[in-house]
């Protein structure tokens, strides 16, 4: 009888697990393995390594990120690279510009000065250019601070002497950006209708420009090398410009990455304008007998015009009548 009590137990409780079994539920699918998964690709995780974020309370949950992959990339680029782009550039135009003025030396009038003057720029020119020029200046000191200032400048002021410094310069670099711009604008649109290239630019290159050799190439008021320089100034300020207030007010267009790019971009395009309005400088001040007075007093020697601008200054003479005498000449 005991036997059929304990066989009867195990029946029961063979139908109870059996019960069990039928009746739980089924794994959700979160927990199932689907075999035709796609496999998380390599590239992904190599982006991932030793990236730092965690979770923050106030809404911009990108301040989580404390560190990712291309921050560090953006790092590398700005402390090494950056400084041998700016080093050669800057470094290599001076040395090119010492070379020239060794062997060339200033470019001088031939037919000496003639007494009489040409008005070349009206004074609201002359106020953009310096305007914009001074900017251009401020800025282009304050900007080089940030690439060379700590390995170069640091050591031999002090700390306390390139805090304050850096500082300020920083306020400079900022404010000093918005007549900048407005000069970048007001540049293109004076100046535009001169400096279109034509068939004559050409021309101008291959005969030199004036500076090799004593050829003097014809040129209305802008030659192939101005035209040049007016592009540089236009291209390169706009780039500078958009680039800079990206960085001034971040994150309202663009992420991070965005903002990284923006700062490849800004330095590469301001180092490289910086090589090139050396040469400007070198050409309008010891380069070349009578350009300065161009954007000095506006007026120029009328040999100056001859030599440099012929095609200029036979339209100008023609539409204005003869060039007047200059006062040194009248006394």
């Amino acid at each position: 009888m005991a036997s059929f009590g304990r066989f009867i137990r195990l029946g029961v409780g063979a139908w109870a697990l059996l019960l069990l079994v039928i009746v739980a539920p089924a794994p959700s699918s979160a927990q199932q393995v689907n075999p035709t998964a796609s496999s998380v690709r390599e590239q992904q995780l190599l982006q991932e390594l030793n990236r730092i974020q965690g979770r923050v309370s106030i809404p911009d949950q990108r301040s989580g990120v404390l560190e990712q992959p291309q921050g560090r990339e953006w790092r590398d680029f700005r402390n090494v690279t950056l400084r041998w782009i700016g080093g050669v550039a800057i470094i290599g135009m001076l040395a090119v510009l010492v070379i020239f003025y060794l062997t060339r030396g200033m470019v001088r009038l031939e037919s000496g000065r003639s007494g009489r003057t040409i008005v070349r720029f009206n004074m609201f020119e002359r106020f953009v250019h310096w305007m914009t020029a001074t900017c251009f200046i401020i800025l282009g000191i304050s900007g080089l601070n940030i690439t060379f200032g700590r390995p170069l400048l640091l050591p031999l002021i002090g700390f306390e002497a390139f805090s304050e410094w850096s500082q300020w310069a920083k306020y400079a670099h900022n404010y000093l950006s918005f007549p900048f711009t407005i000069g970048v604008v007001l540049i293109f649109l004076m100046w535009l209708g001169g400096n279109i290239p034509s068939k004559l630019d050409v021309e101008w290159i291959k005969r030199g420009g004036g500076l090799i050799g004593h050829d003097h190439p014809p040129a209305r008021r802008f030659n192939a090398g101005q035209k040049g320089i007016y592009w540089i100034v236009v291209i390169g300020g706009g780039l500078v410009a958009a680039t800079g207030y990206l960085l001034m007010f971040p994150f309202y267009t663009t992420g991070i990455e965005g903002m990284q790019m923006a700062q490849i971009v800004h330095s590469i395009v301001s180092v490289l304008f910086v090589a090139a309005m050396l040469a400007h400088i070198y050409i309008g001040t010891i380069g070349m007998e009578g350009a300065f007075e161009a954007m000095g007093s506006g007026e120029v020697d009328v040999n100056w015009a001859r030599e440099h601008h012929s095609l200029w200054l036979d339209e100008e003479t023609a539409r204005t009548g003869q060039p007047r005498h200059a006062a040194s000449a009248a006394e």
